[in-house]
């Protein structure tokens, strides 16, 4: 008992440090003050009251510590409530009493009593803003929780009009804007938030919370641009603020810009005692933006820390596969199967035989996983895990020509979840598409509209399929019966790629212009902008297709589709050669199994006259993605110069097999009659030769 009482003196102490400059300093009265020559009796008594009123502040103050420390001991409240009342008796003109009394009351958990207690301040004066303010508070607590969406709508409104008195009685509070800009983002009026977040940097241009504020709003429409920039500025205003150092990482993962992500993750290590997570994040990135050296690094880090961390085992073993480092990949998977135990191990191996460019063994290896994990019911990781298997097999088999395989595999995905069927069925309609089995496609695709006449990803699959089969009137009303076709930013380029492939420029033009006034947010615009350029690319106007595609760069400048397809613009004219393989390097560096991106760099080295960087190049792109006439041409033309003719014949052959199989939508005649003359001089220099 004797400690306990000591220990009530001592934070009695320090609460009478603390006293607010609202209650004079003046020590404890020792004895009743006496009148003075200076002093009259009234006066007296007020300083006597004005001391009492102060004594019984700090002691209810001293309690209400005591009772925050001992979780709300009953004593303790209802001690610190008599004193704040008895010093609210002894100086009535004292709002701050009154106003410590309801945060006190909220605090305590006694929400009606600090609610009246509030709103009896507010009688007596109505701009009282501090007693506004712990209404808000109070109504901010009632109104639930936002991150699991279950707000108190009335709370929420109740709350948000409270902070709007606070504001409006003093215009530079920005910790009050700061609160009502978050309620407005609850309550989705985002523009009234971005104003918020615009005042308070009016007054504070380095306000960490404003700037990340209104930076997460540019995000959350899409516009990384601008939020980036945003966190820049407070991250170089405020470098040792890890939240939101953290967040500008984010930004630019989601941007897809991993070089600078990857960057700022270095920075935040630091800030965040080097968190297991960022360093995660940092590795990820790394890999991402293809500095393979440095993610390989962080990632064996991370295995001496942890060496049972299977992940990061999975990892090690990505990076030597994308190196081709094949047997350094197989010495990592050895070790990952040690690690774990269920089929995470077997899959690997099934990605990597196929890296090796050897599917069959990799299908044999999905197959056996299917086999042994076949079960009557399935947890759902389970089925997930089975389902994650069976898209993986499908796309094997349809990649090696296994049609019917692939297709029987892809609907056994339906049996694990009836709900799936619309998307298996579209999947079905892809395989034969690319199969070039345009019958079977077509057959699929009106059995699934069929079954699905609403479901929207079927209407569009099957319009899309009439418009390669040249049916384009039927295939861009089917388009637009999909619901608010006209405003729907994705549908209208669709129909205005339905459009290109019939070369109906003029009625595609006026679509993209639909789906431009349509769009709100940064990447709409983009798609859009792709979309004219490639037009305007196939009408030869190269000049304002080479615009549209720089507009995409300027507001990002690591779109990476952008930069293949003016990169590969430049070399098809012989134009900017270096400019262009630096733009498709780039490409490639965010995106490094893209086959595409690889057949225009091996162009580009075609036009540079590297042949054997162009050949070897070209011929992953093949591994990559199939039977392509356009890569087949290339390749062609590339043993074709370094006098390979038979082999060059051999590629023109197959590209002009491949059109001639390739939907009427599909056809360019003239690729088809470029390739076609190409074929019959190879043809006749053998001839030549052998005479």
């Amino acid at each position: 008992m004797v400690v306990k009482a000591r220990t009530a003196l001592l934070i009695g102490a320090s609460c009478l440090a603390g006293i607010p400059a609202a209650f004079p300093q003046n020590p404890l009265p020792q004895q009743q003050p006496v009148a003075t020559e200076r002093e009259s009796p009234a006066q007296v008594k007020a300083t006597s009251d004005q001391s009492a009123a102060y004594y019984n502040f700090a002691m209810a103050h001293m309690y209400g510590e005591l009772a925050d420390a001992y979780g709300n001991r009953g004593e303790y409240v209802n001690k610190a409530i008599d004193y704040y009342k008895e010093a609210m008796k002894l100086d009535p003109n004292s709002s701050y009493i009154g106003e410590e009394l309801a945060e006190f009351y909220a605090r305590a958990g006694q929400l009606e009593r600090a609610t009246q207690q509030a709103q009896d301040l507010l009688k007596q004066n109505p701009n009282n803003a501090g007693a506004h303010k712990i209404l808000a508070r109070i109504y901010s607590r009632q109104m639930g929780d936002p991150d699991q969406g279950k707000i108190d709508q009335e709370m929420l409104r109740n709350a948000t009009s409270e902070w709007q008195k606070v504001v409006a009685l003093d215009p530079k509070d920005t910790e009050s804007l700061s609160m009502l800009a978050r309620l407005y983002v609850v309550a989705h009026d985002n523009e009234s938030a971005e104003k918020a977040y615009k005042q308070i940097l009016a007054s504070d241009p380095g306000d960490a919370d404003a700037l990340g504020g209104l930076a997460t709003l540019y995000a959350n429409k899409g516009d990384f641009p601008k939020a980036i920039e945003l966190l820049k500025q407070s991250v170089e205003k405020n470098p040792g603020d890890a939240r939101s150092t953290v967040t500008l990482a984010e930004f630019y993962e989601q941007n897809h810009d991993y070089g600078n992500a990857a960057d700022t993750w270095k920075q935040a290590l630091p800030l965040t005692n080097d968190n297991p997570k960022v360093r995660r994040a940092l590795a990820n990135d790394l890999f991402a933006a293809n500095r393979l050296d440095e993610a390989l690094g962080v990632y064996q880090d991370m295995a001496k820390d942890d060496p049972k961390d299977a992940d990061v085992q999975l990892q090690i073993l990505k990076i030597y596969e994308r190196r081709h480092d094949f047997a350094k990949a197989h010495e990592a998977l050895d070790k990952l199967r040690t690690l774990s135990h269920g089929t995470e191990a077997r899959f690997a191996e099934a990605e990597l035989l196929d890296a090796e460019g050897k599917t069959p063994q990799a299908i044999t290896v999905l197959e056996g996983i299917l086999a042994e994990t076949k079960k009557d019911d399935y947890s759902d990781p389970e089925r997930a895990q089975r389902m994650q298997t069976l898209e993986a097999l499908a796309d094997l088999h349809k990649r090696v020509g296994n049609t019917q395989a692939a297709v029987a595999t892809v609907k056994q995905i339906s049996d694990l979840d009836p709900k799936l069927t619309p998307r298996v069925d579209v999947q079905v309609v892809d395989i034969y598409a690319t199969a070039r089995d345009y019958k079977a496609a077509r057959q699929a695709a009106d059995s699934a509209l069929k079954s699905y006449p609403k479901d929207p990803a079927v209407i569009a699959a099957h319009a899309s399929l009439l418009g390669d089969l040249g049916e384009t009137e039927k295939a861009v009303s089917e388009m637009r019966t999909l619901p608010n076709a006209g405003k729907d930013v994705q549908v209208l380029i669709s129909i205005a790629q339905i459009q290109d492939k019939a070369r109906r420029f003029e009625d595609e033009a006026k679509t993209l212009d639909q789906a431009d006034a349509a769009a709100s947010t940064p990447q709409d615009h983009q798609a859009v902008n792709f979309a004219r350029g490639a037009m305007y690319e196939k009408q030869k106007k190269f000049d304002s297709a080479e615009a549209s595609f720089r507009k995409i760069l300027d507001a990002d400048p690591n779109n990476a589709g952008a930069l293949n397809y003016l990169g590969y613009m430049y070399a098809e004219r012989g134009q900017k050669l270096d400019e262009a393989q630096q733009m498709i390097s780039k490409a490639l560096d965010l995106d490094p199994d893209n086959g595409a991106y690889l057949d225009s760099l091996g162009w580009v080295h075609y036009q540079q006259n590297q042949l054997d960087k162009a050949a070897r190049e070209l011929e992953q792109a093949l591994d990559k993605i199939g039977k392509d006439p356009t890569v087949h041409e290339h390749l062609g033309a590339v043993y074709f110069k370094q006098g390979k003719i038979r082999d060059a014949i051999r590629q023109w052959e197959a590209s002009v097999a491949e059109w001639n199989a390739t939907a009427p939508g599909e056809k360019d005649q003239e690729e088809i009659a470029k390739v076609t003359r190409e074929l019959e001089s190879a043809r006749v220099r053998i001839a030549e030769k052998t005479r």
